[in-house]
């Protein structure tokens, strides 16, 4: 016995086991180091030009009341059709960064 396994068990686990070369381990770092720069580089397809009022509230987090407040003081603009009202994408994100708290020294 050995650690808690039969000499059956060791057997099995040593004919699945194999020698892993430097090499071995410097393609498998190469190959992490890919796929966590992909998902560190990761951005979305295209983000839609045009959004929802649902959508914005899902995005930024507030609440219907909250976003008509944000529209009615102007801090965003928005466009109108029919019932419907749309905010432009790249000004929702401009909005935020106007508005960046920067850390004081």
């Amino acid at each position: 016995m050995y650690y808690g396994f039969n000499n059956a068990e060791l057997f099995r686990m040593a004919s699945e086991d194999k020698l892993v070369t430097i090499g071995d381990l410097n393609t498998f770092k190469a190959e992490v180091l890919q796929a966590i720069r992909q998902l560190v580089d990761y951005k979305p397809a295209v983000a839609k030009k045009w959004l929802k009022s649902s959508e914005v509230r899902k995005l930024i987090g507030v609440s219907p009341g909250k976003l008509q407040t944000i529209r009615k003081t102007g801090l965003l603009t928005f466009t109108k059709i029919g019932g419907n009202i749309y905010y432009d994408h790249d000004e929702l994100m401009q909005l935020f960064e106007n508005n960046k708290v920067l850390p004081k020294p």
